[in-house]
């Protein structure tokens, strides 16, 4: 159930379940809550959605990876004698 929460007016039961539908076309089984205020004419909305999960990617011996459990030995060796470069500031 996604919460709804209705400030500064009244709207259809089939309005808020447009903007409901809206909401989970955009955001998917992450969205938790939508707030809706009516500001004469126009309608402001704010949703609120869970964190979204991601991996991390980053350049390691000349490979994008996340983690390095796919390593070979060779591999794993290369990337623990690498020679780690500093940010000039």
């Amino acid at each position: 159930m996604i919460e709804t929460k209705v400030t500064g007016g009244i709207i259809s039961e089939e309005e808020k379940n447009a903007y409901i539908e809206r909401g989970l076309n955009k955001y998917g089984s992450y969205l938790e809550g939508i707030d809706i205020e009516i500001d004469g004419e126009y309608v402001n909305l704010h949703y609120h959605v869970k964190p979204i999960p991601f991996q991390r990617i980053r350049r390691i011996t000349g490979y994008l990876v996340g983690t390095l459990d796919r390593f070979n030995d060779a591999k794993k060796s290369e990337v623990e004698h690498r020679v780690k470069h500093m940010k000039a500031e």
